[in-house]
């Protein structure tokens, strides 16, 4: 992941899982990326509440496989263990955004539970509303979540794996994207 930042010009400084909200903005971030796991997201209580902190601060956020997990646990949406996890490189997932529908790699045993549709509000209302960005087309499992009101977005797969074989890519500039208009937001 670090790569695919670096491919567009993306200083990314790379913090250990035990990293407090203090150490995170020593470096002043222009945005925050939580990665893949290990891990199940009903026992990361601690890295739940240091996102909640990223949020609050209006920080934009990406994050992907327990990075979706764990946005989805400070939305206040639960998590469960998939009867059978997703493993492979070539899962269909639907970008609800655009109707696209992505070639994707999987390595998850875990998911979001949040209602498909629209727009709804967060369970934890204080980070206002969100959606299922990405469904994955196999079983209907949640692989992606984007905030309305806060800069902040998730997918469960990993786009930095180019599966596709860059159908993902998009997620990195996006957030790049979203980064460069909340920081001119800020500064107007």
């Amino acid at each position: 992941t670090p790569q695919r930042f670096a491919e567009r010009g993306v200083r990314v400084h790379v913090l250990p899982a035990n990293a407090t909200l203090e150490d995170i903005y020593s470096y002043n971030p222009d945005g925050v990326f939580f990665s893949n796991g290990p891990g199940d997201p009903a026992t990361a209580d601690e890295q739940v509440e240091l996102l909640q902190g990223v949020l609050r601060k209006g920080t934009p956020f990406f994050g992907i496989c327990f990075g979706n997990q764990l946005l989805g646990r400070a939305l206040g949406f639960g998590t469960y263990k998939l009867l059978f996890g997703h493993r492979g490189i070539n899962q269909p997932v639907m970008d609800k955004t655009t109707g696209k529908v992505e070639i994707t790699a999987h390595n998850h045993g875990f998911a979001v539970d949040a209602p498909i549709g629209g727009y709804v509000t967060a369970p934890n209302a204080e980070f206002g509303q969100v959606m299922v960005s990405h469904v994955g087309l196999n079983d209907n499992v949640v692989e992606g979540l984007t905030c309305k009101d806060i800069p902040a977005f998730s997918v469960q797969y990993h786009p930095e794996a180019a599966a596709g074989p860059h159908d993902s890519a998009y997620l990195f500039d996006r957030f790049i994207d979203l980064m460069v208009a909340t920081k001119t937001a800020k500064e107007a």
